[in-house]
């Protein structure tokens, strides 16, 4: 009785196990892609932002300063322009949940792979892409003061499969209203990268001029 029970149960396991071979192994998944990386060469990620970007730069107009090269990498397929925003997550704007706008900068070809240092004033940068900030058609740089706390200043990059039809509005707390709404539902990946800032004692500036 046993063994007529054993050799049932081989026979009825043959036909599965050959079936089994003929479909092969299931493929393996895909590896999932690397996410997009924003990097600046000249700090840290998370550390302080040297004065030579920020409105406390020695011969920077106010409200001003130098733009870091700012470059990225892992950009996902079918990218047509990227959004930069940085902000001063430390400042509300009128009593309001508006953070401090320091640089909206769109339509930035998707074949790009960065920004170089000290980008010029205007309504468009020489890449074609629009900028506005608080101070201006200019990049602001930080400028929380020396006698308050570090504020925190994040750069985000957003890869999108469109190009913005975006004008420049009033302002650039509108401006950017207007694209961050345009954005949703064409973002294919987002990259962050923050940095942290206060100006340094006047005495210490004046040291640095000299």
């Amino acid at each position: 009785g046993s063994i007529a029970c054993v050799v049932a149960l081989v026979m009825l396991a043959t036909p599965l196990a050959a079936q089994d071979r003929g479909r092969g192994a299931a493929p393996a998944a895909a590896p999932a892609p690397p996410p997009m990386t924003l990097t600046i060469a000249a700090f840290p990620d998370g550390g302080q932002i040297p004065v030579k970007y920020s409105q406390a730069a020695p011969g920077a107009a106010p409200g001003e300063g130098t733009s870091p090269a700012i470059t990225w990498a892992n950009v996902p397929p079918g990218t047509r322009s990227f959004f930069l925003h940085m902000h001063d997550m430390d400042v509300s704007r009128n009593k309001t949940t508006d953070d401090q706008a320091h640089w909206v900068v769109w339509n930035i070809p998707g074949t790009s792979t960065g920004l170089p240092e000290g980008q010029p004033r205007g309504a468009k940068l020489p890449d074609g892409s629009y900028q506005f900030s608080a101070t201006g058609q200019v990049y602001r740089g930080p400028g929380a003061p020396a006698n308050g706390p570090m504020h925190h200043y994040t750069f985000e990059l957003y890869a999108l499969d469109t190009t913005l039809d975006v004008q420049p509005a009033a302002d650039a707390f509108e401006t950017r209203t207007k694209v961050m709404q345009a954005i949703q539902g064409h973002i294919l990946g987002k990259a962050v990268y923050g940095g942290l800032f206060r100006r340094p004692p006047y005495g210490v500036l004046v040291e640095r001029r000299r």
